[in-house]
């Protein structure tokens, strides 16, 4: 039987974001978080912990699934690479609320927010956040450990580079092709992922 339970990197705000798109995605049987604030008392502390972070080896044979909701993107990087080593299946975890073109790749530990768009043949790369609002354009590329912040706007063709924080309302132009393709050259994996929503 598939394991169903989803961990938690990160019990402040938005993990409690990550949850309620988890929610409400009905596909988990069980979620949890593990934070270092576990046991203690954190005014960004939102959601209690079952652990803390160093814990995460030990509920790998409890959590199918585990992703990280932290806004530091080197953070993001470090621990999704530790929980993918450990054997945790890596989500996608798109709110039925917001819109995904049948052509648009995501990659594994991305989130997209209620009232977001990625259109067609757009690319959303490992571990990136597209917050609601956002519009991830047709032919555009957000790479990995991203952030594309509540209303801002990634236009047909633009790049985001990876580990960047697109702020609210902002406007990514497009580039020329061969400064996108130095780009995408300078820092996206491609490894294949199948989002949670085309599993359930």
């Amino acid at each position: 039987m598939e394991n169903r339970n989803l961990l938690i990197l990160g019990a402040g705000q938005y993990g409690t974001v990550v949850k309620e798109i988890a929610l409400a995605l009905q596909y988990f049987e069980k979620i949890d978080f593990l934070d270092d604030g576990y046991g203690e008392m954190n005014p960004n502390y939102h959601e209690e912990a079952v652990g803390k972070f160093k814990d995460y080896e030990t509920f790998a044979g409890t959590y199918g699934y585990a992703i990280v909701a932290m806004g530091d993107p080197k953070l993001r990087r470090m621990w999704t690479e530790r929980l993918k080593s450990t054997g945790y299946r890596i989500p996608v975890l798109v709110s039925p609320r917001a819109y995904v073109s049948p052509s648009a790749q995501l990659r594994e530990g991305c989130v997209v927010e209620p009232l977001a768009g990625v259109q067609a043949n757009a690319l959303v790369g490992a571990g990136s956040y597209v917050s609601m609002g956002a519009i991830i354009n047709h032919n555009s590329i957000v790479m990995d450990f991203c952030h594309v912040d509540c209303g801002a706007v990634v236009e047909s063709g633009a790049v985001v580079e990876s580990g960047q924080h697109v702020p609210a309302g902002m406007r990514i132009a497009k580039m020329d092709a061969a400064e996108a393709a130095e780009k995408i050259m300078a820092g996206l994996t491609m490894e294949e992922i199948h989002p949670v929503r085309e599993q359930m």
